[in-house]
């Protein structure tokens, strides 16, 4: 229970999140709007949380991850539809994919993975103006009573942890 909640027990307080609400996003900034347009742009793959760059697309950390290590594999060009992607990108996507999964199961051993492609608003994409893919690590008992009944996630690593984790590995292919 938290304090100052009048008992309720409600509030999960996240600290870390004054950092992102607080600061001031691409002030001056001229580029595109899509935000995966965007990121690859600045220069600071650390900042942007990517972790590795391919010909036709990139691996990064998901900002509002579902656990853990939640990965997307996003192609450069900027596209709302798996159809129009042509087949260098996709194989790159994939390939990337594979990668990821294998440096995530030999870092934070996940117990499964949860993957694929969310296309369109009506299919639950929060960015459906740019296709991308997500991996998932799981582990057997990481979903417990707090986003079934709290609508809460818990995360026990903050992303800046994961990616200084993660990015030694990426870099070392």
């Amino acid at each position: 229970m938290s304090q100052g909640d009048g008992g309720r027990g409600d509030i999960m307080w996240a600290p870390w999140r004054m950092v992102y609400v607080t600061k001031e996003h691409d002030e001056g900034y001229d580029g595109p709007k899509c935000v995966f347009c965007r990121l690859p742009q600045r220069g600071d793959d650390e900042t942007a949380l990517i972790l590795a760059r391919g010909d036709h697309s990139f691996v990064i950390m998901n900002l509002y991850p579902y656990n853990n290590g939640h990965l997307m594999v996003v192609p450069y060009e900027h596209t709302d539809n798996l159809t129009t992607l042509a087949a260098p990108a996709l194989a790159e996507m994939m390939a990337l994919m594979q990668r990821a999964q294998g440096i995530l199961t030999e870092v934070m051993r996940p117990q499964g993975f949860n993957m694929g492609i969310n296309q369109g608003s009506a299919s639950g994409a929060g960015i459906a103006e740019h296709l991308h893919m997500h991996l998932v690590p799981r582990w057997v008992g990481d979903t417990n009573f707090m986003p079934v009944l709290g609508d809460t996630r818990v995360m026990p690593q903050h992303l800046d942890e994961t990616y200084q984790l993660l990015k030694p590995r990426f870099d070392k292919e």
